[in-house]
């Protein structure tokens, strides 16, 4: 496949809208395919790879999936993915039929959502000379949508012009009649009126999706995974701490579509496919009784599934990006301070089942809620060790490497053991990275998000270990991440800069004894709590070089964490600023 080429054409055919360097992908894109005579809805179907039930929920005015009306236009779902690095797109597979070539391809098959150029750039045919019963790669551009505009403009079609189309036309159709300027803003540099020409349009998410979308996205990765190896993150069971469980296959099956399906090794084959009427018989039809959480996409639900503590997370449709993000993440991804995924369902809305972890948030203990106990020095240090195992092994130890991005003491839940555990690990706020920082759509929380990422979206694991340094700072002073007071003028890092006031003093221990939660009385070392600080404070450097890596920070907890280790940390340490700085220099 010429990508090189294929890039070199993207770049020149595209406006600046259509990404010419991406970080990730989408699960959801659509593109508006106009109907010709004859065709039918399973011959589109099959173009574009999906089956003809996928295609019913984006497309509610079909009645009768075996008649479809002629001269209209349907919504294609795909998964937008970042192809390369280079750009955004979805490569289909097309085997030529009778005489064949790239116009009939682009024009008659995909009804102008892929253009000649492109064709002529990803394969060696020539144009008007194809060889009969051969696969050709078909390129269709998408976007992932700008959440910056609306939560509502989540989702962009792919549209081609034709001749009759005028911006008013398309902007009463998409629903933005009187908003012209929104299309415009998505294609610059266009007049809206050369026929054959692709555009971007965003689309209101006013769509009630059934479960056979997201049931043909998990099949096609499934698929996808049964031809790939096994990665070292999957097949390591020797890094300490590392989920005993995770080198095995676990006794429930996964049933799909009425069959088991079983790929050993993988991970996503450890989750159990629940249907709705089990996690409905669990939560007594989600009673209020048994919610025990809200968060940004869904409330949670304690049950006992099949003799097991669980919290089911039920989350709207609209968060399908989210729902397998984490469903993506959690089943490849297996750890003793990471929280451990169950099982899921798509029936109605979209479900995520975990284990049950008893003693709430590490938020609700520091501020007291829901009638949560004080936490004792000693548990805070090790909570802290705990998340920072976790947040090593996601950073250092899996295959590719992923970021959390929305580390905060919430996302911290405790164990009747008093160990921590790192949880909500899908809410958009995971990504796969290389070995390069990238810029991302932004996620989060403020008050726990460093500079670089809060002003330019520049994600790396230096990301969390800024919001892990925030968390420390939380754990000694219980106190909120944003609050207002007369010396802090930038809101977003008002507990930061509070601490980093007095950790500039030469001495800064009786002053720091003020910021100290005072539910702790005088039970605490005051040493162990100026350790903790500069540890803190190491994390939260401006600079993200500065920074120490998580396997540095658990290096120092560790030793914190001990009576009779001495706090010498230069051995630990490749930076010397940061040795420096812990060490109060």
């Amino acid at each position: 496949m010429a990508t090189s080429i294929f890039f070199l054409v993207f770049l020149l055919w595209n406006p600046p809208l259509f990404e010419s360097a991406c970080s990730r992908g989408c699960d959801l894109a659509l593109g508006s395919y106009y109907v010709s005579p004859a065709l039918n809805l399973h011959f589109i179907s099959k173009l574009f790879e999906i089956s003809d039930d996928a295609m019913l929920p984006f497309n509610p005015e079909i009645i009768n999936k075996d008649s479809i009306r002629s001269d209209t236009r349907l919504n294609v779902p795909f998964s937008c993915d970042c192809i390369k690095g280079d750009f955004l797109g979805r490569i289909f597979t097309y085997m030529t039929a009778g005489s064949d070539n790239y116009e009939r391809i682009a024009s008659g098959r995909y009804a102008n959502l892929t253009t000649l150029d492109l064709l002529s750039g990803v394969n060696s045919f020539p144009p008007t000379t194809i060889p009969n019963r051969t696969k050709v790669d078909v390129p269709v551009n998408c976007f992932c949508g700008d959440k910056s505009v609306s939560v509502e403009y989540g989702l962009f079609v792919t549209y081609p012009l034709r001749a009759e189309d005028s911006l008013k036309s398309l902007a009463k159709g998409y629903g933005f009649l009187g908003q012209e300027d929104l299309l415009q803003r998505y294609n610059p540099g266009k007049i809206l009126a050369q026929a054959l020409e692709l555009y971007l349009f965003p689309l209101k998410i006013q769509l009630k999706l059934s479960s056979s979308y997201f049931k043909e996205l998990l099949r096609r990765r499934k698929a996808r995974r049964a031809t790939m190896p096994v990665t070292d993150s999957e097949n390591n069971s020797n890094i300490q701490g590392h989920d005993s469980t995770s080198g095995t296959e676990k006794s429930t099956e996964l049933t799909h579509h009425g069959s088991c399906t079983r790929f050993t090794g993988f991970a996503i084959d450890k989750s159990v496919e629940f249907s709705y009427k089990e996690l409905a018989k669990a939560t007594n039809d989600f009673a209020l009784a048994n919610k025990i959480g809200e968060g940004g996409f869904g409330a949670v639900y304690y049950a006992e599934l099949r003799g097991e503590k669980t919290a089911i997370k039920k989350m709207d449709m609209r968060a399908s990006s989210e729902f397998l993000a984490e469903l993506k993440v959690l089943t490849r991804v297996h750890h003793l301070n990471l929280v451990r995924l169950i099982g899921y369902c798509t029936e109605g809305s979209l479900f995520l089942v975990y284990e049950f972890v008893e003693n709430g948030n590490l938020s609700q203990h520091l501020r007291g809620s829901g009638g949560r106990e004080t936490l004792q020095w000693s548990s805070r240090i090790q909570i802290a060790l705990d998340s920072a195992r976790g947040l090593e092994y996601i950073h250092e130890h899996t295959v590719p490497v992923y970021i959390h991005r929305d580390i905060k003491s919430a996302n911290i839940l405790i164990d009747q053991n008093f160990h921590g555990k790192v949880a909500d690990f899908g809410l958009a706020n995971l990504t796969e990275v290389g070995s390069l920082s990238l810029p991302t759509v932004l996620a989060g929380t403020f008050g726990y998000m460093p500079p670089e990422y809060a002003q330019f979206g520049v994600a790396s694991p230096k990301v969390d270990v800024y919001a892990f340094g925030v968390v420390l700072y939380e754990l000694i002073s219980a106190r909120e991440v944003i609050f207002k007071t007369n010396e802090c003028m930038d809101e977003s890092k008002c507990l930061v800069a509070l601490f980093e006031r007095i950790l500039k003093q030469p001495d800064p221990t009786e002053e720091l004894r003020n910021l100290v939660d005072a539910r702790l009385g005088n039970n605490y070392p005051v040493e162990s709590v100026l350790k903790m600080a500069q540890l803190a404070r190491a994390c939260t450097q401006e600079n993200p070089q500065l920074r120490p890596s998580m396997r540095s920070i658990v290096v120092a907890l560790m030793t914190l964490s001990s009576p009779n280790e001495d706090w010498d940390i230069s051995p630990f340490y490749e930076n010397q600023a940061f040795v420096n700085l812990i060490s109060g220099g």
